[in-house]
């Protein structure tokens, strides 16, 4: 009787443990599809995102001349192409001595 009484204890041991083990072989393919992949990748990133973002509003209000000269340093990087195109169409017109020509073929 003895052994036939441990023998059941076993099997319910390892039924136990065989429904334990498929509780958490499913919850790590739940965690482990490309959905929730997919959703935890935007999640970390829309929080870095915003975190950055309040940082640098922290560091402009710190900081808000440093701020503003990096800010128009970037804006003139961007635009020197049609500022030098300006530059030069100023420097041409101030140097023209004669005004009867155009710089451009349309009169």
């Amino acid at each position: 009787m003895r052994g036939e009484l441990a023998y059941r204890e076993a099997v319910a041991r390892a039924d136990l443990a065989r429904a334990q083990f498929l509780t958490t072989a499913e919850e790590a393919k739940q965690r482990v599809a490309p959905a929730r992949l997919k959703q935890d990748l935007k999640d970390r990133i829309s929080g870095a995102a915003l975190d950055g973002v309040a940082r640098a509003a922290a560091q402009a209000q710190q900081r808000p001349v440093a701020i503003g000269a990096a800010a128009g340093a970037f804006v003139l990087f961007l635009a020197r192409r049609p500022l030098t195109a300006l530059f030069r169409r100023l420097f041409v017109r101030f140097r023209n001595p004669n005004p009867d020509y155009s710089e451009s073929d349309d009169g």
